[in-house]
């Protein structure tokens, strides 16, 4: 394969940390870098797409579309969940500051 090509295969892929997902993997290029993209068949058509670094790469191994699909129906990536985008919320300004402590600082 040379530069030009453009990489895509189904395959099984295992980054370092012990993560395994199977899906359609391509290469693209983001932030002046090339990274990966694997999208993981997931049910009724939906896909889920991850990006990885070329160096996570433990092993990549090249399979049929069926059985990248049966693997990832068994491995699927755990979904963000809401709780843990939750940001918290703003504390009400602390009485104790000391207003002289702003005063000394020169901005």
């Amino acid at each position: 394969m040379n530069e030009n090509d453009n990489f895509g295969t189904w395959g099984i892929l295992e980054l370092m940390g012990h993560v395994r997902m199977a899906g359609f993997i391509t290469e693209e290029e983001h932030f002046g870098e090339k990274i990966g993209r694997i999208d993981i068949p997931g049910e009724a058509g939906q896909a889920v797409t991850q990006y990885f670094g070329g160096h996570t790469i433990y092993r990549l191994t090249p399979v049929s579309e069926d059985v990248a699909r049966a693997f990832a129906k068994r491995n699927r990536p755990r979904p963000v969940y809401v709780y843990e985008l939750a940001l918290p919320a703003p504390s009400e300004p602390d009485d104790e500051w000391d207003d002289d402590v702003s005063d000394e600082m020169d901005f």
